[in-house]
């Protein structure tokens, strides 16, 4: 009968010596590679990864950018770790100093580097401008000339010289990929969604959507309180239906200066398309981009028979029906020398 002496079994004696060595040069090679960078800290590469992209494509790229040292232990370590099925899109800063577990735990949890860019209410394509070239994003010229970029608003359905108007107030990522025409163009895919829940107010508004954008950005600039905007769209409306001139001070100043609440003597006189209170009716375009609040007065304004409206130090106006009220309220809010409300 046979037994199997089982004191006498022996590891070493059953693997032969060359795959032993072979075992062992493989766990070396993964322990090194696993604890031992690729480069230095000043080597940084711009990762983009693409919704849907394959992590083997993304090991070779960061192999070929020299931020890794290969490739197929990047992948071997992610898929023991699980890893590999996690990895998020996004725009990564990846240095050759990092070691593979800080890569992907980076990749897996969707640590990004996207430049991220907020365009408050009311600001106009100007201000957006000034304030992506502070930020380091993009040069002001570049991004105005992209505003202007006739092609660019055909593709985007938008009848006007400019996308004024049209950039929906929020913070939106800006990827390593992203030009100015990119931005743009999230930034008005995101106000054709918000106004989706408008468009049955918007067709039964009477007006087209360039009127409504228009009379927005004036209420968005005059407003301090939100409470208030509806009657200031009533102000600006009953003008409108009576044929007198809005007279609104933000327009005179428009593509000039940032209005801050008060304008001049000179500012009201200048010639300009956009100066209420050297034109009748509307201004040809939006003076800058509003919220949805300011849409939404626009389409629900208040009942009212207001015509005039003067600021207050407090950030609240004074509504008046009537010269002789508003006058008095200028007289009594007023600095002198200065004007503001309407």
């Amino acid at each position: 009968m046979f037994r199997l002496n089982v004191t006498s079994f022996s590891v070493g004696r059953t693997i032969p010596w060359f795959i032993r060595v072979c075992c062992l040069t493989l766990l070396g090679w993964y322990l090194l590679l696993l604890y031992l960078p690729s480069g230095r800290v000043t080597q940084v590469y711009g990762l983009t990864v693409p919704r849907g992209a394959g992590f083997a494509s993304v090991a070779n790229e960061l192999k070929q950018a020299g931020m890794i040292r290969s490739s197929v232990h990047l992948r071997l370590v992610a898929r023991l770790r699980g890893l590999d099925l996690r990895m998020q899109a996004g725009d990564y800063r990846i240095s050759a100093a990092m070691l593979p577990a800080e890569i992907l735990g980076k990749l897996a949890n969707g640590q990004t580097d996207a430049c991220k860019f907020t365009l408050p209410e009311g600001y106009s394509i100007y201000q957006a401008a000034e304030l992506l070239e502070k930020q380091g994003i993009f040069d002001s010229e570049r991004f105005l000339t992209a505003c202007a970029d006739q092609e660019l608003l055909v593709k985007l359905g938008i009848n006007g010289k400019t996308v004024e108007g049209y950039l929906y107030p929020g913070t939106y990522p800006v990827g390593f990929s992203m030009d100015e025409a990119g931005l743009i163009t999230e930034m008005v895919r995101e106000f054709r969604h918000r106004i989706g829940s408008l468009k049955a107010r918007l067709d039964g508004s009477g007006r087209s959507l360039e009127q409504i954008l228009i009379l927005a950005s004036m209420i968005e600039r005059e407003a301090v309180s939100a409470e208030e905007k509806p009657l200031i769209a009533s102000v600006f409306l009953n003008r409108l239906r009576i044929g007198m001139p809005l007279q609104s001070d933000p327009t005179a100043i428009y593509g000039v200066r940032v209005f801050g609440g008060t304008v001049t003597k000179q500012d009201l006189q200048r010639n300009s398309p956009y100066n209420t209170y050297r034109i009748k009716g509307l201004p040809p375009g939006p003076i800058g981009n509003p919220g949805f609040d300011s849409l939404l007065a626009v389409l629900h304004p208040a009942k009212t028979d207001y015509l005039y409206f003067v600021a207050r130090m407090n950030g609240t106006h004074q509504f008046s029906r009537t010269l002789t009220e508003h006058n008095q309220g200028v007289v009594r809010f007023l600095k002198k020398g200065k004007k503001t409300g309407t």
